[in-house]
């Protein structure tokens, strides 16, 4: 069974202007994002600045969510580590509080050869019993789940049943569905916004989404255009927001996804470092593209 099936946000963190999380405001876009058809809340993950959280907040952020959501949506919790015993302890409390899923990112800086990825996800799926997506994004990591280790990783772990591909390599997801076709061993959900059609023209459940914070029921309306078959209308939404993703990636998320938050009147606070302020041309870059949509 899927652990959701359309758009999934990956939310911000918000923080006060001394940059502690800002719970109250948490809460708000949780609301708001259950109201505006969002299909999963995916919280701690790259877009909530989960690496400059400490071991605590991690914990208490994932609680919070769990609680404010009450069943609302599954919660998809990233307890993801380049240390594995650390993963473990995220995972692990993670899923004592209510997780309904885990998002388990490739380890980074220290990486891993594809025989550890292996080890790597064994040891964690063998600590908790509720589903875990891997999450592969090797810009930001520097590994790269190979389609061949995505597979035997699913075949091998009782509970590993999706993966977060952001690649952005459509070649190699085409493949990996391929391998996983025999025996649907493996869920995927597009990690990129600008590629939501075509990874769900291959078999795709939906999206872990940046551009949900902002657009959510636009993009909830693309993943379910595409589940229902009417690809005309999914690729009309993804040609429309294209300029908007562009933007929204222009520098190091999730600077300009929370900019634009603020820009619209969310006030989800500043970043923590190495976050910071972008280049204004890139800001009135941001604001144009949300206005042509009609979200500002």
């Amino acid at each position: 069974m899927s652990i959701f099936k359309g758009a999934g946000v990956a939310i911000v963190t918000p923080f006060h202007e001394n940059l502690e999380v800002n719970y109250d405001k948490l809460g708000e876009l949780i609301d708001d994002q259950i109201a505006r058809k969002t299909d999963a809340i995916i919280i701690c993950g790259t877009t909530g600045e989960s690496a400059t959280l400490t071991m605590e907040e991690h914990k208490q952020v994932i609680k919070y969510c769990v609680d404010r959501t009450a069943g609302r949506v599954p919660v998809v919790a990233g307890t993801g580590s380049n240390d594995t015993s650390a993963a473990i302890e995220l995972s692990v409390q993670a899923e004592k509080d209510g997780a309904d899923a885990l998002l388990i990112v490739t380890p980074y800086y220290n990486k891993a050869t594809q025989k550890g990825l292996i080890e790597h996800y064994k040891l964690i799926s063998d600590s908790v019993n509720i589903p875990i997506i891997m999450y592969n994004v090797p810009s930001r990591t520097g590994c790269n789940i190979q389609p061949e280790t995505a597979v035997t990783i699913a075949r091998t772990c009782k509970n590993v049943v999706a993966i977060k591909d952001a690649t952005g390599n459509l070649a190699q997801t085409t493949r990996m569905a391929r391998l996983a076709m025999s025996d649907g061993c493996l869920d995927i959900y597009s990690g990129e916004d600008g590629l939501i059609v075509p990874i769900m023209s291959v078999g795709g459940l939906g999206v872990i989404s940046v551009l949900s914070n902002v657009a959510p029921e636009e993009t909830h309306d693309m993943a379910m255009a595409c589940l229902e078959g009417d690809y005309k209308k999914a690729c009309e939404l993804q040609l429309k927001y294209t300029p908007l993703v562009d933007s929204l990636f222009c520098e190091v998320n999730p600077m300009p996804v929370k900019t634009a938050m603020n820009l619209m009147g969310m006030e989800v606070g500043p970043f923590r470092r190495p976050m910071c302020e972008m280049e204004p041309k890139n800001i009135e870059r941001l604001k144009a593209d949300l206005e042509a949509v009609g979200l500002l």
